[in-house]
């Protein structure tokens, strides 16, 4: 299976529909990986639910919320299969223009310093270590920390 992608990534709003595929893809993706429930409370208060599909197949998520001139990336998820296209890069500029276009200041999130790929993805978009949450993410033995990165919104070009 080739999981190069043949058209451009699109993303929509996710519905209760999506959640089966949604798991799927967290347990695939994590050794921690949030609940079915979780997605829905997230839902169910209102926040910003995304699928992405590449040729009508979902292979990506990400839920963000948006309130008090701030946002919040609580998860971005790319179906490990289809890692390496480009995706998350993708998924986090659409969710910037979403949080942007939404009037937040900046978006924040939180990352594993383990987490590499992750960590450069977002350090090459521009975001920046604003602080650190102490034995925030859960190990086989222990807990890790978390590094807070931040990216301000900008102004469009022209503005």
């Amino acid at each position: 299976m080739s999981a190069k992608a043949r058209t451009r990534p699109e993303m929509s709003r996710m519905q209760p529909a999506d959640l089966d595929r949604v798991m799927v893809i967290e347990r695939q993706a994590y050794d921690y990986p949030w609940t079915a429930r979780i997605f829905q409370d997230c839902l169910q208060v209102g926040y910003d639910g995304w699928v992405l599909r590449v040729d009508g197949r979902q292979v990506g998520h990400a839920m963000l919320t948006v309130a008090a001139g701030e946002a919040h990336l609580l998860n971005l998820t790319v179906d490990p299969r289809w890692q390496g296209y480009g995706l998350g890069r993708f998924m986090l500029r659409e969710l910037l223009a979403c949080a942007c276009h939404e009037q937040a200041e900046a978006l924040y999130l939180e990352v594993r310093p383990s987490n590499s790929a992750a960590l450069q993805l977002y350090l090459s978009e521009g975001f920046e270590h604003v602080g650190t949450r102490p034995r925030y993410y859960p190990l086989p033995s222990g807990r890790e920390d978390a590094w807070v990165l931040r990216r301000a919104c900008e102004e469009p070009a022209g503005a």
